[in-house]
């Protein structure tokens, strides 16, 4: 029996998917998180006073927190300019962007459920 090729996840356990999957999940748990990620897909680069105005109902603090933990999560980049007042710019890292197909394909189907609501 060969090993497996490069880039090839190891086959899970039910118990190691469910962690694994529990995992990720954790990491976009949040009230604000998937909405931030929505603002940065696409390559998109947004300096911290334009996520305050896309997102109204997010307090400075709140907003705050979610990007430290989704950067120290490794899916947030952000950069600091060294002006008065300081510019801060966040952008999705290429980790964070892979995570776009998996949300779109989780939306489509969480509006295939909507969709059978009405028939049930």
């Amino acid at each position: 029996m060969g090993s497996l090729p490069v880039g090839e996840p190891a086959a899970h356990t039910p118990a190691s998917a469910a962690a694994g999957i529990a995992g990720a999940i954790g990491m976009l748990e949040g009230r604000w998180k998937l909405e931030i990620l929505f603002h940065l897909f696409g390559g998109q680069v947004r300096r911290f006073s334009e996520l305050e105005r896309a997102i109204p109902a997010v307090s400075q603090k709140m907003l705050i927190q979610q990007l430290r933990q989704l950067e120290q999560d490794g899916i947030v980049a952000r950069r600091v300019y060294p002006e008065v007042p300081p510019r801060v710019e966040y952008w999705l890292t290429d980790w964070g962007q892979s995570l776009c197909p998996a949300l779109d394909a989780l939306l489509q189907w969480a509006e295939r459920r909507e969709g059978r609501a009405g028939a049930g």
